[in-house]
Protein backbone atom coordinates (compact mmCIF):
# COMPACT_ATOMS: atom_id res chain seq x y z
CA UNK A 1 0.00 0.00 0.00
CA UNK A 2 0.88 3.37 -0.93
CA UNK A 3 2.58 5.67 2.18
CA UNK A 4 2.62 9.32 2.13
CA UNK A 5 5.70 10.41 2.84
CA UNK A 6 6.80 14.16 4.44
CA UNK A 7 10.39 15.10 4.05
CA UNK A 8 11.19 18.07 5.90
CA UNK A 9 14.06 19.77 3.55
CA UNK A 10 16.92 21.19 6.31
CA UNK A 11 16.90 24.68 6.75
CA UNK A 12 20.02 26.23 6.45
CA UNK A 13 22.62 25.72 9.31
CA UNK A 14 19.86 23.87 11.39
CA UNK A 15 19.59 20.42 11.38
CA UNK A 16 15.93 19.41 11.55
CA UNK A 17 14.66 15.69 12.67
CA UNK A 18 11.42 13.63 12.08
CA UNK A 19 9.06 14.67 9.68
CA UNK A 20 5.46 16.03 9.63
CA UNK A 21 2.74 13.94 9.84
CA UNK A 22 0.05 16.84 8.72
CA UNK A 23 0.18 19.58 7.18
CA UNK A 24 -0.21 23.32 8.00
CA UNK A 25 2.90 25.67 8.62
CA UNK A 26 5.08 26.53 11.68
CA UNK A 27 7.60 28.87 13.15
CA UNK A 28 10.82 26.74 14.29
CA UNK A 29 13.36 28.87 15.78
CA UNK A 30 12.53 32.27 14.45
CA UNK A 31 11.72 31.05 11.06
CA UNK A 32 8.50 30.30 9.61
CA UNK A 33 8.23 27.17 7.39
CA UNK A 34 5.43 26.79 4.76
CA UNK A 35 4.18 23.08 3.18
CA UNK A 36 4.32 22.24 -0.36
CA UNK A 37 3.03 19.56 -1.53
CA UNK A 38 4.23 17.48 -4.94
CA UNK A 39 3.07 14.30 -6.04
CA UNK A 40 5.38 12.27 -8.68
CA UNK A 41 7.90 9.40 -9.26
CA UNK A 42 11.56 9.78 -7.43
CA UNK A 43 12.73 11.64 -10.46
CA UNK A 44 10.49 14.40 -10.09
CA UNK A 45 10.21 14.54 -6.65
CA UNK A 46 14.02 15.17 -6.72
CA UNK A 47 13.61 17.72 -8.94
CA UNK A 48 11.44 19.65 -6.91
CA UNK A 49 13.59 19.15 -4.01
CA UNK A 50 16.38 20.84 -5.29
CA UNK A 51 14.22 24.15 -6.35
CA UNK A 52 13.53 24.30 -2.54
CA UNK A 53 16.85 23.50 -1.75
CA UNK A 54 17.47 26.27 -4.08
CA UNK A 55 15.51 28.52 -2.42
CA UNK A 56 16.39 28.07 1.32
CA UNK A 57 19.61 28.58 -0.07
CA UNK A 58 18.83 32.14 -1.13
CA UNK A 59 17.01 33.53 2.08
CA UNK A 60 17.35 32.58 5.59
CA UNK A 61 13.37 33.56 6.87
CA UNK A 62 11.73 30.76 5.26
CA UNK A 63 12.22 27.08 4.76
CA UNK A 64 9.70 24.44 3.53
CA UNK A 65 8.38 20.88 4.22
CA UNK A 66 8.13 19.52 0.83
CA UNK A 67 5.36 16.87 1.23
CA UNK A 68 5.59 14.07 -1.24
CA UNK A 69 2.69 12.03 -2.70
CA UNK A 70 2.66 9.15 -4.95
CA UNK A 71 0.35 9.86 -7.55
CA UNK A 72 -2.33 11.81 -9.01
CA UNK A 73 -5.01 10.45 -7.09
CA UNK A 74 -3.85 9.82 -3.80
CA UNK A 75 -2.72 13.86 -4.35
CA UNK A 76 -6.51 14.64 -4.96
CA UNK A 77 -7.52 12.76 -2.07
CA UNK A 78 -4.81 14.21 0.19
CA UNK A 79 -5.61 17.82 -0.61
CA UNK A 80 -9.59 17.52 -0.39
CA UNK A 81 -9.12 15.55 2.81
CA UNK A 82 -6.48 18.54 4.67
CA UNK A 83 -9.35 21.12 3.21
CA UNK A 84 -12.23 19.55 4.70
CA UNK A 85 -10.33 19.00 8.50
CA UNK A 86 -8.93 22.92 7.91
CA UNK A 87 -5.02 22.14 7.14
CA UNK A 88 -4.11 22.60 3.93
CA UNK A 89 -0.66 22.38 2.66
CA UNK A 90 0.43 26.40 2.09
CA UNK A 91 1.18 25.65 -1.61
CA UNK A 92 0.66 22.49 -3.58
CA UNK A 93 1.59 21.97 -7.09
CA UNK A 94 -0.91 20.46 -9.72
CA UNK A 95 -1.62 19.96 -13.44
CA UNK A 96 -4.30 22.37 -14.57
CA UNK A 97 -6.79 19.47 -15.65
CA UNK A 98 -7.61 18.89 -11.60
CA UNK A 99 -7.52 22.47 -10.37
CA UNK A 100 -10.93 23.40 -11.18
CA UNK A 101 -12.28 20.95 -8.82
CA UNK A 102 -10.69 23.08 -5.39
CA UNK A 103 -11.33 26.42 -7.73
CA UNK A 104 -14.78 25.20 -7.61
CA UNK A 105 -14.72 25.22 -3.55
CA UNK A 106 -13.22 28.55 -3.39
CA UNK A 107 -10.21 27.15 -1.49
CA UNK A 108 -7.43 29.19 -3.55
CA UNK A 109 -5.94 32.32 -3.12
CA UNK A 110 -5.64 33.78 -6.25
CA UNK A 111 -1.60 34.73 -7.54
CA UNK A 112 -3.38 37.63 -9.55
CA UNK A 113 -2.95 40.86 -6.91
CA UNK A 114 0.65 39.27 -6.01
CA UNK A 115 1.22 38.57 -9.40
CA UNK A 116 0.35 42.55 -9.96
CA UNK A 117 2.67 43.81 -7.03
CA UNK A 118 5.40 41.52 -7.74
CA UNK A 119 9.03 43.59 -8.71
CA UNK A 120 10.38 39.92 -9.27
CA UNK A 121 8.00 38.39 -12.11
CA UNK A 122 5.56 39.80 -14.42
CA UNK A 123 2.72 38.25 -16.14
CA UNK A 124 3.64 38.57 -19.59
CA UNK A 125 7.09 36.58 -18.59
CA UNK A 126 5.09 33.47 -19.23
CA UNK A 127 3.73 31.61 -22.11
CA UNK A 128 0.10 32.68 -22.41
CA UNK A 129 -0.73 29.12 -23.06
CA UNK A 130 0.40 27.67 -19.86
CA UNK A 131 -1.26 30.91 -17.65
CA UNK A 132 -4.45 30.93 -19.73
CA UNK A 133 -4.78 27.35 -18.14
CA UNK A 134 -5.11 28.61 -14.94
CA UNK A 135 -6.92 31.25 -15.09
CA UNK A 136 -10.31 31.16 -13.91
CA UNK A 137 -13.15 33.27 -14.02
CA UNK A 138 -10.83 35.83 -16.00
CA UNK A 139 -8.30 35.77 -13.02
CA UNK A 140 -4.70 34.24 -12.96
CA UNK A 141 -5.34 31.70 -9.90
CA UNK A 142 -2.25 29.16 -9.65
CA UNK A 143 1.29 30.13 -11.44
CA UNK A 144 2.31 27.68 -14.09
CA UNK A 145 5.88 26.51 -13.68
CA UNK A 146 6.22 24.39 -17.28
CA UNK A 147 4.30 24.50 -20.79
CA UNK A 148 4.87 20.62 -21.20
CA UNK A 149 3.29 19.11 -24.33
CA UNK A 150 2.36 15.46 -25.42
CA UNK A 151 5.51 14.29 -27.61
CA UNK A 152 6.85 11.29 -29.03
CA UNK A 153 10.30 9.55 -27.08
CA UNK A 154 12.08 7.42 -30.00
CA UNK A 155 14.64 4.71 -29.79
CA UNK A 156 17.38 5.76 -32.57
CA UNK A 157 18.94 2.75 -32.46
CA UNK A 158 15.93 0.33 -33.33
CA UNK A 159 14.86 3.01 -36.20
CA UNK A 160 18.65 2.56 -37.02
CA UNK A 161 18.12 -1.13 -36.86
CA UNK A 162 15.09 -0.88 -39.01
CA UNK A 163 16.42 1.26 -41.54
CA UNK A 164 14.55 4.60 -40.99
CA UNK A 165 15.29 7.79 -40.77
CA UNK A 166 14.69 9.67 -37.75
CA UNK A 167 11.24 10.89 -37.46
CA UNK A 168 10.74 14.07 -39.58
CA UNK A 169 9.29 17.71 -38.17
CA UNK A 170 5.91 16.82 -39.60
CA UNK A 171 5.40 13.24 -39.73
CA UNK A 172 2.27 11.95 -40.69
CA UNK A 173 -0.08 9.32 -38.85
CA UNK A 174 0.28 6.78 -41.42
CA UNK A 175 4.53 7.43 -41.43
CA UNK A 176 4.33 7.10 -37.75
CA UNK A 177 2.34 3.49 -38.11
CA UNK A 178 4.68 2.21 -40.72
CA UNK A 179 7.48 2.67 -38.34
CA UNK A 180 5.89 1.14 -35.71
CA UNK A 181 5.19 -1.83 -38.39
CA UNK A 182 8.89 -1.84 -39.10
CA UNK A 183 10.15 -1.90 -35.28
CA UNK A 184 7.92 -4.72 -33.62
CA UNK A 185 9.56 -7.59 -33.93
CA UNK A 186 9.56 -11.83 -32.18
CA UNK A 187 13.83 -11.73 -32.11
CA UNK A 188 13.66 -14.83 -31.59
CA UNK A 189 11.05 -16.87 -33.30
CA UNK A 190 9.48 -18.42 -30.55
CA UNK A 191 5.93 -16.55 -31.44
CA UNK A 192 5.93 -13.80 -29.26
CA UNK A 193 6.51 -10.12 -29.95
CA UNK A 194 9.98 -8.66 -28.48
CA UNK A 195 9.87 -5.27 -29.14
CA UNK A 196 7.35 -3.18 -30.09
CA UNK A 197 7.44 0.01 -32.30
CA UNK A 198 4.52 1.85 -29.70
CA UNK A 199 3.73 2.89 -26.33
CA UNK A 200 0.81 4.83 -25.86
CA UNK A 201 -2.32 4.43 -22.96
CA UNK A 202 -5.72 4.37 -24.29
CA UNK A 203 -6.38 7.50 -22.20
CA UNK A 204 -8.91 10.44 -23.09
CA UNK A 205 -5.73 12.88 -23.04
CA UNK A 206 -4.00 10.93 -25.52
CA UNK A 207 -6.29 10.69 -28.25
CA UNK A 208 -7.63 14.17 -27.69
CA UNK A 209 -4.99 15.56 -29.84
CA UNK A 210 -5.35 13.17 -32.88
CA UNK A 211 -9.01 14.11 -32.78
CA UNK A 212 -7.89 17.60 -32.91
CA UNK A 213 -5.41 17.26 -35.73
CA UNK A 214 -8.70 15.35 -37.64
CA UNK A 215 -10.46 18.54 -37.38
CA UNK A 216 -12.59 17.06 -34.56
CA UNK A 217 -13.23 18.75 -31.15
CA UNK A 218 -13.43 17.15 -27.61
CA UNK A 219 -16.25 19.12 -26.28
CA UNK A 220 -18.80 20.72 -27.37
CA UNK A 221 -18.13 24.13 -26.39
CA UNK A 222 -14.62 25.37 -24.95
CA UNK A 223 -16.09 27.56 -22.34
CA UNK A 224 -19.43 26.15 -21.09
CA UNK A 225 -18.70 22.13 -22.33
CA UNK A 226 -22.20 19.88 -21.65
CA UNK A 227 -20.72 17.09 -23.45
CA UNK A 228 -17.90 15.20 -25.16
CA UNK A 229 -18.29 15.73 -28.74
CA UNK A 230 -16.39 12.35 -30.02
CA UNK A 231 -19.22 11.24 -31.86
CA UNK A 232 -18.52 13.71 -35.34
CA UNK A 233 -17.43 11.40 -38.03
CA UNK A 234 -13.52 13.49 -37.68
CA UNK A 235 -13.80 12.68 -34.22
CA UNK A 236 -14.77 8.84 -34.50
CA UNK A 237 -12.16 8.34 -37.19
CA UNK A 238 -9.52 9.81 -35.04
CA UNK A 239 -10.57 7.12 -32.60
CA UNK A 240 -10.58 4.48 -34.36
CA UNK A 241 -6.86 5.11 -36.25
CA UNK A 242 -5.96 4.87 -32.50
CA UNK A 243 -7.81 1.84 -32.13
CA UNK A 244 -6.28 0.17 -35.17
CA UNK A 245 -2.92 0.76 -33.34
CA UNK A 246 -3.11 -2.18 -30.94
CA UNK A 247 -6.47 -4.34 -32.85
CA UNK A 248 -4.99 -3.90 -36.31
CA UNK A 249 -1.36 -3.01 -36.83
CA UNK A 250 -0.34 -4.91 -33.56
CA UNK A 251 2.40 -2.52 -32.87
CA UNK A 252 1.07 -1.60 -29.12
CA UNK A 253 1.98 -4.38 -26.32
CA UNK A 254 -1.21 -6.17 -25.46
CA UNK A 255 -3.28 -5.31 -22.26
CA UNK A 256 -1.91 -8.26 -20.23
CA UNK A 257 1.80 -7.15 -21.16
CA UNK A 258 0.94 -3.36 -20.54
CA UNK A 259 0.01 -4.70 -16.93
CA UNK A 260 3.23 -6.26 -16.43
CA UNK A 261 5.61 -4.19 -18.03
CA UNK A 262 4.64 -0.01 -18.00
CA UNK A 263 5.46 1.56 -21.50
CA UNK A 264 8.10 3.69 -19.46
CA UNK A 265 9.90 0.52 -18.26
CA UNK A 266 10.13 -0.89 -22.00
CA UNK A 267 11.80 1.70 -23.55
CA UNK A 268 13.85 1.90 -20.48
CA UNK A 269 15.12 -1.47 -21.21
CA UNK A 270 15.35 -0.74 -25.13
CA UNK A 271 12.25 -3.17 -25.92
CA UNK A 272 9.69 0.08 -27.19
CA UNK A 273 10.61 2.03 -30.30
CA UNK A 274 8.46 4.95 -29.45
CA UNK A 275 6.67 6.39 -26.43
CA UNK A 276 4.40 8.85 -26.51
CA UNK A 277 4.46 10.92 -22.92
CA UNK A 278 4.96 14.20 -21.56
CA UNK A 279 8.61 15.93 -20.45
CA UNK A 280 7.81 13.85 -16.59
CA UNK A 281 9.85 10.87 -18.46
CA UNK A 282 13.31 12.72 -19.22
CA UNK A 283 15.03 12.46 -15.83
CA UNK A 284 14.40 8.61 -16.26
CA UNK A 285 15.61 8.58 -19.62
CA UNK A 286 18.35 10.44 -18.85
CA UNK A 287 19.69 7.62 -17.15
CA UNK A 288 19.64 5.38 -20.50
CA UNK A 289 22.87 4.31 -21.47
CA UNK A 290 22.22 1.52 -23.71
CA UNK A 291 21.29 3.43 -26.62
CA UNK A 292 20.51 6.91 -27.99
CA UNK A 293 17.05 8.55 -28.11
CA UNK A 294 15.44 11.59 -29.09
CA UNK A 295 12.32 13.59 -29.16
CA UNK A 296 9.49 14.23 -32.02
CA UNK A 297 6.29 16.28 -32.55
CA UNK A 298 2.99 14.28 -32.33
CA UNK A 299 2.26 12.74 -35.95
CA UNK A 300 -0.47 14.70 -38.16
CA UNK A 301 -3.93 13.75 -39.47
CA UNK A 302 -4.97 17.38 -41.01
CA UNK A 303 -3.10 19.96 -39.15
CA UNK A 304 -0.69 19.78 -36.35
CA UNK A 305 -2.24 19.72 -32.67
CA UNK A 306 -0.83 18.65 -28.85
CA UNK A 307 -2.36 18.76 -26.06
CA UNK A 308 -0.74 20.62 -22.72
CA UNK A 309 0.46 19.37 -20.05
CA UNK A 310 1.20 22.20 -17.32
CA UNK A 311 1.21 22.20 -13.72
CA UNK A 312 1.29 25.37 -11.39
CA UNK A 313 1.91 25.92 -7.87
CA UNK A 314 -1.01 27.30 -6.20
CA UNK A 315 -1.39 29.20 -2.84
CA UNK A 316 -4.09 28.06 -0.60
CA UNK A 317 -6.72 30.37 1.00
CA UNK A 318 -6.40 28.79 4.31
CA UNK A 319 -2.48 29.50 4.54
CA UNK A 320 -1.78 31.39 7.49
CA UNK A 321 2.09 32.09 5.76
CA UNK A 322 0.59 33.28 2.08
CA UNK A 323 3.65 36.14 1.98
CA UNK A 324 5.92 33.43 2.40
CA UNK A 325 3.73 30.66 -0.19
CA UNK A 326 4.23 34.00 -2.26
CA UNK A 327 7.93 34.52 -1.74
CA UNK A 328 8.64 30.73 -2.56
CA UNK A 329 6.62 30.77 -5.66
CA UNK A 330 8.90 34.26 -6.86
CA UNK A 331 11.49 31.97 -6.38
CA UNK A 332 10.49 28.81 -7.92
CA UNK A 333 9.19 30.30 -11.13
CA UNK A 334 11.41 33.20 -11.35
CA UNK A 335 14.53 32.65 -13.57
CA UNK A 336 16.69 31.33 -10.95
CA UNK A 337 14.36 28.08 -9.68
CA UNK A 338 13.61 27.89 -13.40
CA UNK A 339 16.93 26.84 -14.15
CA UNK A 340 17.28 24.37 -11.33
CA UNK A 341 14.72 22.78 -12.26
CA UNK A 342 15.56 22.98 -16.15
CA UNK A 343 19.08 21.21 -15.10
CA UNK A 344 17.14 18.45 -13.94
CA UNK A 345 15.15 17.74 -17.40
CA UNK A 346 11.78 17.61 -15.52
CA UNK A 347 10.26 20.83 -17.50
CA UNK A 348 10.09 23.05 -20.18
CA UNK A 349 10.27 26.42 -18.33
CA UNK A 350 6.89 28.54 -18.28
CA UNK A 351 9.38 31.75 -18.64
CA UNK A 352 10.26 32.40 -21.73
CA UNK A 353 13.42 33.91 -21.54
CA UNK A 354 14.69 30.65 -19.53
CA UNK A 355 13.25 27.99 -22.32
CA UNK A 356 14.87 30.26 -25.15
CA UNK A 357 18.12 30.45 -23.30
CA UNK A 358 20.81 27.92 -23.23
CA UNK A 359 20.01 26.63 -19.97
CA UNK A 360 17.25 24.98 -21.80
CA UNK A 361 18.10 24.57 -25.55
CA UNK A 362 21.93 24.74 -24.59
CA UNK A 363 22.32 21.46 -23.04
CA UNK A 364 24.56 18.47 -23.53
CA UNK A 365 21.87 16.19 -22.37
CA UNK A 366 19.38 14.05 -24.12
CA UNK A 367 16.85 14.61 -25.78
CA UNK A 368 19.04 17.02 -28.67
CA UNK A 369 16.19 18.35 -30.35
CA UNK A 370 14.67 20.50 -27.32
CA UNK A 371 13.23 22.63 -29.91
CA UNK A 372 10.66 20.56 -30.59
CA UNK A 373 8.61 21.34 -27.48
CA UNK A 374 8.94 24.94 -27.96
CA UNK A 375 8.13 24.31 -31.80
CA UNK A 376 4.96 22.69 -30.70
CA UNK A 377 3.45 25.27 -28.44
CA UNK A 378 1.52 26.97 -31.03
CA UNK A 379 -0.25 24.00 -31.84
CA UNK A 380 -1.14 23.58 -28.07
CA UNK A 381 -4.59 23.21 -27.17
CA UNK A 382 -6.42 22.05 -23.47
CA UNK A 383 -9.64 20.21 -21.83
CA UNK A 384 -11.93 22.43 -20.49
CA UNK A 385 -11.96 24.35 -16.53
CA UNK A 386 -14.90 21.91 -14.98
CA UNK A 387 -14.84 20.40 -11.71
CA UNK A 388 -15.82 17.22 -12.63
CA UNK A 389 -12.64 16.67 -15.34
CA UNK A 390 -10.51 14.17 -13.26
CA UNK A 391 -13.94 12.02 -12.87
CA UNK A 392 -14.16 12.40 -16.72
CA UNK A 393 -10.97 10.90 -17.50
CA UNK A 394 -12.14 7.91 -15.44
CA UNK A 395 -15.07 7.34 -16.45
CA UNK A 396 -14.20 7.14 -20.18
CA UNK A 397 -10.69 5.09 -19.36
CA UNK A 398 -12.14 1.79 -19.39
CA UNK A 399 -14.29 2.28 -22.61
CA UNK A 400 -11.28 3.08 -24.20
CA UNK A 401 -9.42 0.33 -23.30
CA UNK A 402 -12.23 -2.12 -24.45
CA UNK A 403 -11.57 -0.22 -28.04
CA UNK A 404 -8.67 -0.97 -27.45
CA UNK A 405 -7.44 -3.68 -26.53
CA UNK A 406 -11.19 -5.82 -27.10
CA UNK A 407 -11.65 -4.38 -30.37
CA UNK A 408 -15.13 -2.78 -29.61
CA UNK A 409 -15.39 -0.16 -32.80
CA UNK A 410 -15.52 4.05 -32.41
CA UNK A 411 -19.12 4.33 -33.01
CA UNK A 412 -20.07 2.01 -30.71
CA UNK A 413 -17.49 3.57 -27.70
CA UNK A 414 -17.88 7.47 -29.19
CA UNK A 415 -21.59 7.09 -27.82
CA UNK A 416 -21.14 5.15 -25.12
CA UNK A 417 -18.47 7.77 -23.64
CA UNK A 418 -20.90 10.65 -24.61
CA UNK A 419 -23.44 8.74 -22.95
CA UNK A 420 -21.46 8.21 -19.17
CA UNK A 421 -19.89 11.73 -19.14
CA UNK A 422 -22.72 13.70 -19.56
CA UNK A 423 -24.31 13.35 -15.92
CA UNK A 424 -20.82 14.69 -15.20
CA UNK A 425 -20.54 17.75 -16.87
CA UNK A 426 -24.04 18.48 -15.45
CA UNK A 427 -23.10 18.03 -12.31
CA UNK A 428 -20.15 20.20 -12.39
CA UNK A 429 -19.80 23.15 -10.13
CA UNK A 430 -19.19 26.39 -11.90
Amino acid sequence: MRMMRVLRVALIGVVVAGVMSACGASATGGRTSIDVMVAGDPEEIEAYGQVVEGFEEAQGAVGVNLIEIADRDEMITKLATSFAGGSPPDVFLMNYRYVGQFFAKDSLEPVAPYLAKSDQLSGDEFYPEALAAFRFDGEVVCLPQNVATLVVYYNEDLFSAAGLEPPREEWTWDEMVDAARAITVDQDGDGKTDVYGLGVDPDIIRLAPFVWSNGGELVDSETEPTRLALTSPPAAQAMQAFFDLRRVAKVVPTDVEAESEDFESRFLNGRLGMIMESRKVVPGFRTITDFGWDVAPLPVFKKPATILHSDAYCMTKASEHKDEAWAFLEFALGPEGQRIAVATGRTIPSLKAVAESPAFLGSDEEPQNEQVFLDNIPFIRRVPHISTWPEIEDATHGLLEEGFYLGSGAEEISHEVVRVTRPLFERAED
